[in-house]
């Protein structure tokens, strides 16, 4: 019997692998992709139980460390102020993801142009500019147009409401005379494309199960399957195979039951995010390859960027209905997101709206901040915090730093026996630059508004949920893993299409830029198919 060989090979269905199958779909190719979580089930998100806030700590929270799901891998972060999180099912950490959908600036791919700092990227955002008007469309994003912090662009739906929390802080931000702007957000606030409008539930991180939220199992995945893409779920890669000619042959994988089988596949289309790529790439190892798959550059791995972020949260004088709305998704400033070395550092930060929590988070956060004493005076101290609390993140840009990288732990391996990665990384002075002026400007916006007290953590050690610059794009071989539209430099039919690829991280959140990337790819590999190899 002849063993499958398919067109097309996704391993991962997150944000850049479900852009990409949708989009390829058209060209009719015998497209597979393999996802190594579960679907999901929204009928069984923690927002449909009493206790989804204690979920948000367990089986739904952000770090795969403690999740205990089967589908996670383990990663050693012991050496990083900021820990992973991601979370593997079918739709990726979208499942999870505030919804928060910025674009990136013009100038985001040119800060070596401009600024003297990192390297340009080798497109511009004109080039992106079509793929993310698609991607809005799919992912039916809410907003305002007219953002003078960008240049002109439609939004398909209105914006998410500000709520009473929102209107407070925005009146901080007018009597300081600062930009601020109604978000992007993947977050349908009217009936949308089968997909009902948000209803303000709040908990949109542990999965919406309103089905308002544009993760992109309910986005792009229903519209790439009918299509004829085939998804299958509970797939672990553990290795991409090389032919004798240099030319990836397909993979290796354990099944939900622990059995390993092999795919072979005409191209390999990597998309498992700025930790999963490098770790695969790097377990991937051959005689052509012994440094790992597709490295004779050394940077995969390298380069590994998040975003730090400033938390700096306030407590108002009388409830505010804080944790009515999706969570993350009323405003966003962009007063300080160009250079200004006047400031002490260059680049810059986003602030973005953060409402408060439900009564556990809310309780465990004023604890943590001293705010929150037990015994004698619990209660009234709860009563001056509990929907009273809410402010901002700081999303500060990462430059990239070859020594902050994603290596292969020699000893910590996952379920199925395959080695997890290691993080080593550190903060640049600028970055620490950069989140105490974050502290400091987001302290004065909240003074403004109203706020009687201020609570603060910089950097936010569980927000490594910015995975970006492990296997970065480039056109010099020697500086880069993949050309401009994601191929190899060094393995013509394999290439990469999610965070991994930015050289760059800009100062928003990566998820409209990581599918308009993944987009352009798609098209460009559509206009090549004759000569996709040369």
């Amino acid at each position: 019997m002849a063993e499958d060989i398919v067109d097309v090979l996704i391993i991962g269905s997150g944000a850049s692998g479900a852009a990409f199958a949708w989009s390829m779909a058209e060209t009719k190719m015998n497209i597979l992709c393999l996802e190594q979580g579960p679907r999901m089930d929204p009928a069984l998100y923690p927002s449909t139980g009493m206790d989804w806030e204690i979920r948000s700590q367990q089986d739904f929270g952000f770090s795969p460390n403690s999740r205990g799901r089967r589908e996670d891998y383990p990663i050693n972060d012991t050496a990083s102020p900021i820990k992973i999180s991601n979370f593997n099912a079918v739709g990726g950490s979208t499942i999870l993801f505030a919804g928060h959908f910025p674009r990136f600036h013009p100038a985001d791919f040119r800060a070596r142009s401009l600024d003297g700092v990192a390297d340009d990227w080798p497109i511009d955002y004109a080039t992106l500019e079509p793929f993310y008007a698609v991607n809005d469309r799919m992912m039916g994003v809410s907003g305002l147009a007219g953002n003078p912090a960008y240049p002109p662009k439609d939004v398909p739906l209105p914006p998410v409401p500000l709520g009473r929390l929102g209107e407070r802080l925005a009146g901080g931000f007018n009597q300081l005379g600062w930009h601020w702007w109604p978000s992007d957000n993947a977050i349908a606030t009217r009936d949308y494309e089968g997909r009902a409008a948000c209803v303000n539930l709040g908990p949109c991180t542990t999965g919406c199960a309103q089905g308002a939220k544009g993760s992109v199992d309910v986005t792009y995945w229903p519209v790439a399957e009918r299509a004829g893409v085939k998804l299958r779920s509970g797939c672990r890669v553990s290795e991409i195979l090389l032919r004798p000619d240099g030319f990836a042959d397909g993979v290796l994988y354990f099944d939900a039951e622990g059995r390993e089988h092999r795919q072979r596949a005409e191209v390999v289309v990597v998309a498992c995010n700025g930790i999963g790529t490098p770790r695969l790439l790097l377990n991937s190892s051959s005689k052509l390859f012994p440094d790992g798959l597709a490295n004779r550059s050394g940077l995969v791995g390298r380069n590994l960027m998040f975003h730090p972020y400033a938390l700096v949260m306030g407590t108002f004088d009388e409830p505010l209905d804080v944790a009515r709305g999706p969570t993350g998704c009323g405003l966003m400033s962009q007063q300080f997101y160009e250079t200004d070395r006047s400031r002490g550092f260059v680049r810059g930060y986003t602030f973005e709206f953060v409402r408060g929590f439900g009564p556990l988070t809310s309780a465990l956060f004023a604890f943590g901040n001293g705010r929150l004493p037990w015994g004698e005076g619990h209660h009234e101290a709860f009563a001056q915090v509990y929907d009273r609390m809410g402010g901002f993140v700081g999303i500060c840009e990462d430059l990239p730093d070859p020594e902050n990288r994603v290596t292969i732990d020699p000893d910590l391996k996952d379920s199925d026996g395959i080695a997890a990665p290691k993080i080593s990384y550190h903060l640049s002075e600028n970055s620490r630059a950069m989140l105490d002026h974050a502290v400091a400007r987001g302290q004065e916006v909240l003074a403004a508004a109203g706020a009687q007290a201020t609570m603060v953590e910089a950097p936010l050690s569980s927000a490594g949920w910015h995975l970006m610059g492990t296997a970065r794009m480039g056109n010099d071989p020697e500086q880069s893993v993949v050309n401009s539209w994601g191929r190899s430099h060094d393995v013509p039919n394999l290439f990469v299409i999610d965070g991994s690829l930015f050289v760059t991280a800009a100062g928003v959140n990566p998820t409209s830029t990581i599918q308009a990337l993944a987009l352009h790819i798609a098209d460009q590999m559509k206009k090549r198919l004759g000569n996709l190899f040369d």
